[in-house]
């Protein structure tokens, strides 16, 4: 694990921390953010010091994590990769999801059809996409050369599937509920769609987009 690993991972963490910002604000009830735990819910008030333990939670988050994967991947061959893959894939994540609390926070959970539904999570997906782009080029598979067109084409098909997979499940997902609800169209709906679609997009880039990098 080198410094610029930890450096990674610490920006990773923090970029996490200040994504699930809007995240919170949409979930959030009359300015409380809370969990059922059996009856009545537990509330916390969203307060500065609350969004600020978060923040450092996740940016603690970060390096210890990756700092595990380490240690795992001296045992087991290609989980320390693994591990900075899904590093990039939660900052992904939390990209996609802030992205689409984003445009539901301005437009208004409660006038969102399937269709809308459909093109905001392309909208936050593609921006998730275009991180993951650079991050795994440069700090998962290591390459150092300029993208090439082909490796481009190649990466961009991968994701065209993988978005496919997402924005499919997690619009069956939400047209699936009884009534639509902030956790299921905020929430539960793009997390579905982001866990389904995770494994083919890190074989697809390690062995058809990445894979002579991903060799070495």
């Amino acid at each position: 694990m080198t410094k610029n690993d930890i450096k990674a991972s610490l920006v990773i963490g923090a970029g996490v921390g200040l994504l699930i910002q809007p995240i919170l604000t949409n979930l959030s009830v009359d300015g409380s953010i809370g969990i059922k735990l059996f009856h009545p819910a537990l509330l916390l008030p969203l307060t500065w010091w609350l969004r600020t333990a978060i923040f450092a939670f996740f940016g603690l988050l970060g390096p210890l994590a990756l700092w595990i994967c380490w240690l795992i991947g001296r045992a087991w061959k290609g989980f320390y990769q693994f591990g900075q893959f899904a590093a990039v894939g939660t900052l992904n994540s939390f990209i996609d999801i802030g992205v689409f609390n984003l445009e539901t926070f301005f437009y208004g959970t409660s006038m969102i059809g399937n269709a809308l539904f459909a093109t905001f999570k392309a909208i936050s997906f593609l921006c998730g996409t275009t991180n993951s782009f650079l991050w795994n080029k440069y700090w998962t598979f290591g390459a150092q050369e300029k993208p090439q067109a082909s490796e481009v084409t190649a990466f961009y098909t991968v994701a065209i599937i993988g978005w496919a997979i997402n924005v499919g499940v997690a619009t069956l997902v939400k047209a699936s509920g009884a009534q639509d609800s902030k956790v299921l169209v905020d929430l539960v709906a793009p997390l579905s769609g982001i866990g389904a679609s995770f494994l083919w997009d890190f074989f697809g880039y390690k062995y058809l987009v990445f894979r002579k990098k991903a060799a070495q």
